[in-house]
C-alpha cells in the first residue's frame, strides 16, 4: 500500500460524487496547514487520554507523555479538555458494552482498515473500534470547528466500517454497525448513525464500487459543488467548476426583470461562487508572488494601520507632556472563545454559567434544507407587542 491512498476514506465524499477529481488532484502537491497540524496534535492527545482511561498505561506514563505533548505548538487547555472528554467517552462506551459482552475487543488507532475490495488501494486509520458479538462500533474524533460533520450517511465512516468488517469479520458474526463522530468544539454530544451489514455491503457493491473504479481510472463526470470542491486541491484551476459557474450568468433573463425565484436560484449557488472567486484570487496572487505575469493584474501595497515603534517610550513621552497616565491604557475582558481556549470550555462554563447568555441572532438567509427552525417575522412583532403590554 502507498502512504497516501488515491481513494482515501477522508476524501471519499469528493471522489464518490466527482470521480475524475481524484486523478486531477495529482497535478497539485499536498500542502499542510495549521488546521491539519492542530488536528494531528489533538489526535495524539486523544489517543493518550483514551489509553489512560482504558487503563492501558499507568498514571505515571500518562503524565510523562502528556508533559511532552504539552510542549507542542498547538497544545492548550481547550485541547486537553477535549482529549479528556474523548478518553472518558471511550471508557464509558467500553464499560457499557462489556456489561453485555465481557470479551468485547477494543482497539485504538487501527491503521489496517483495508477497503480495497470496493475502492482500489483504499485504506485508512480508525480512531477507535469496538467489536461486541454482532455489533461493530466505529468512533472517530474530529477537532475542527469550521464544518460540522454528521455520522448519518457519512462515506468516510462507512468505508472505515467496511475495512473493519474485512479485518474482524472472520472472527465475529457482525450484523450491525454503529458509527459515532465526536466533534467537541461544535457539539458535546456525539453524532451517531447505525446501519445493518447487509445495507452497508449493498451500498459498497452498488454505489461505491462502480464510482471508485471510475475515480481510480480518472474517468467519469465532473460534479463541481460547494461540497466536492471545498477540500479539492484542483479547485482553483478546475475547468468544470469554471464553466459551471460562468454558465449561471449566460442565460439572459426574459423579460428584462428577473423574478424572485430566479434571484433565489442564483443565491443557491452564491456560497460556491464566493468560494470560487476567493480561490481564483489566491491563485492569481500566488502566481504574481512567484514572478509569473497575469494579464490585467498586478500586486500593490494594501492598506495598513499606524503602529507605535516603542510602546514604553510612547507612554513616557505622553506622561512627560503632562497627560494623565490612566487615560493612556485601556483594560477589557478577553472574549468567551479566547477564555475557553485558555482555561477550558468546561471550566469556564461552570464558573460563568450564570454570567453568559446568547442573544437572539439577527434574521439571515439560509437554504430551505437548513436544519435550523424557520424564523417568522410575525413572531418578532408579537414579542415586541408583549414587551409593550408588560
Amino acid at each position: 500500500m502507498s502512504k497516501h491512498a488515491l481513494l482515501s476514506a477522508s476524501g471519499s465524499s469528493r471522489w464518490l460524487e466527482c470521480p475524475p477529481s481524484a486523478h486531477l488532484e495529482l497535478q497539485f502537491p499536498k500542502k499542510s496547514s495549521s488546521y491539519a497540524d492542530e488536528g494531528t496534535a489533538a489526535h495524539e492527545l486523544c489517543e493518550l487520554a483514551a489509553r489512560y482511561w482504558l487503563e492501558e498505561i499507568s498514571e505515571a506514563e500518562y503524565e510523562d507523555r502528556l508533559a511532552d505533548l504539552a510542549k507542542g505548538e498547538y497544545y492548550n487547555a481547550e485541547m486537553q479538555e477535549c482529549a479528556v472528554d474523548y478518553g472518558r467517552f471511550i471508557s464509558e462506551t467500553v464499560k457499557a458494552t462489556r456489561e453485555n459482552c465481557p470479551d468485547a475487543i477494543v482497539e485504538l488507532e487501527v491503521k489496517s482498515l483495508d477497503f480495497s475490495d470496493w475502492a482500489p488501494e483504499g485504506f485508512g486509520t480508525g480512531d477507535c473500534i469496538i467489536v461486541a458479538d454482532d455489533l461493530l462500533e466505529i468512533i472517530d474524533f474530529k477537532y475542527g470547528k469550521g464544518v460540522r460533520v454528521e455520522a448519518e450517511n457519512n462515506p468516510q465512516m462507512r468505508l472505515y466500517a467496511l475495512g473493519a468488517i474485512k479485518l474482524y469479520g472472520e472472527l465475529y458474526d457482525i450484523k450491525r454497525v454503529r458509527m459515532s463522530i465526536i466533534q467537541p468544539r461544535i457539539n458535546r454530544e456525539p453524532s451517531t448513525d447505525e446501519i445493518s451489514v447487509t445495507e452497508l455491503l449493498d451500498w459498497a457493491e452498488n454505489y461505491v464500487k462502480p464510482r471508485a473504479a471510475l475515480a481510480f481510472a480518472g474517468e467519469g463526470e465532473f460534479n463541481p459543488s460547494e461540497k466536492t470542491c471545498k477540500f479539492c486541491r484542483a479547485k482553483e484551476q478546475c475547468k468544470a467548476r469554471y464553466e459551471q459557474n460562468l454558465a449561471l450568468f449566460d442565460e439572459a433573463p426574459d423579460p428584462l426583470l428577473i423574478t424572485v425565484d430566479e434571484a433565489g436560484a442564483v443565491l443557491e449557488k452564491a456560497a460556491d461562487i464566493k468560494a470560487w472567486l476567493s480561490d481564483l484570487e489566491k491563485l492569481v496572487m500566488s502566481k504574481l508572488f512567484e514572478g509569473e505575469p497575469v494579464e490585467g493584474w498586478k500586486l500593490v501595497e494594501g492598506r495598513s494601520n499606524r503602529k507605535y515603534t516603542d510602546e514604553t517610550k510612547v507612554a513616557e513621552a505622553m506622561k512627560a507632556a503632562g497627560y494623565d497616565e490612566a487615560r493612556l491604557y485601556e483594560r477589557s475582558l478577553i472574549g468567551i472563545t479566547a477564555m475557553e481556549k485558555a482555561f477550558g470550555k468546561k471550566a469556564v462554563g461552570e464558573v460563568l454559567k450564570d454570567l453568559i447568555y446568547k442573544p437572539q441572532g439577527k434574521p439571515t438567509l439560509a437554504p430551505a434544507t437548513d436544519k435550523r427552525a424557520e424564523f417568522k417575522p410575525e413572531e418578532l412583532v408579537l414579542d415586541a407587542f408583549d414587551d409593550v403590554k408588560e
